[in-house]
């Protein structure tokens, strides 16, 4: 993301944005039910709670960032079309909202993709490019498509409206949790971590936002080190959705 847009997405008004990102998704996303975690809360001496977004609408998250990235398009924006590239929960959320909101959607995923979550994207309605041996060489092409067919990018966390979309997390664990102390999110591309980050200081400052990261995915710890946006050179895990090599620009902001 260019410089110029981070700056003005930093000067939003963060409370309002996020609020209508939480109206945009009623009886779309599920308010996913805080559960106690007994076996968490004996081995740390301290009362964990859990919130299963993995029950969520799509079987993810990421529902929240991408209805509220297509919600927020003009009537005359979604008649383009929509792309992206994922190679499995951004894209259903993707298909899921393009469908709700009557637009076509193309998603771009790596030829190595599994067909379990081919078939997935395409039971919401999709249409499916296998393009490219990697995730990176998916989204080059799938921004090739927007530059030259017109379609609406719709990123997997480097966007304000997605970001926001994943914090209405926050605004319902401040909502069921009024006493929380600390809140754990895991680390990626950001777009999580960022957007409860972005809720949680906005309307309760005093908690802290831990970001959790593998040890080999080390991009975000270097680049909160460094005070700027560094890739990593190397990642090493097994944890799939957190193995980025480098932080969005707008959610390190």
């Amino acid at each position: 993301m260019e410089q110029n847009e981070v700056l003005k997405a930093l000067q939003r008004d963060h409370a309002a944005e996020l609020k209508l990102a939480a109206e945009r998704l009623n009886g779309t996303a599920r308010h996913t039910e805080i559960i106690p975690s007994p076996v968490l809360s004996e081995m740390t001496g301290h009362e964990i709670l859990l919130k299963p977004e993995n029950l969520q609408v799509t079987g993810s998250f990421k529902i929240r960032g991408a209805y509220n990235k297509i919600a927020s398009l003009s009537d005359e924006q979604l008649a383009h079309g929509i792309v992206t590239a994922s190679a499995g929960n951004h894209a259903q959320g993707v298909a899921y909202a393009a469908r709700e909101r009557g637009a076509k959607a193309t998603i771009c995923m790596p030829q190595i993709t599994p067909p379990l979550k081919v078939d997935a994207t395409k039971a919401y309605g999709a249409d499916v490019v296998l393009y490219g041996e990697v995730f990176d060489e998916s989204a080059a092409h799938a921004q090739e498509l927007s530059d030259k067919e017109g379609m609406i990018y719709v990123p997997p966390f480097d966007d304000y409206e997605v970001l926001c979309g994943q914090g209405t997390i926050g605004l319902e664990i401040l909502e069921d949790v009024p006493n929380v102390t600390d809140v754990v999110v895991p680390l990626g591309g950001g777009g999580l971590g960022a957007g409860v980050a972005l809720a949680i200081k906005t309307f309760k400052p005093e908690v802290r936002v831990i970001g959790a990261i593998p040890e080999g995915s080390p991009a975000w710890k270097n680049s909160l080190s460094a005070g700027r946006v560094v890739p990593a050179d190397e990642v090493r895990t097994s944890a799939e959705g957190v193995a980025v090599k480098r932080p969005g620009d707008l959610t390190f902001a």
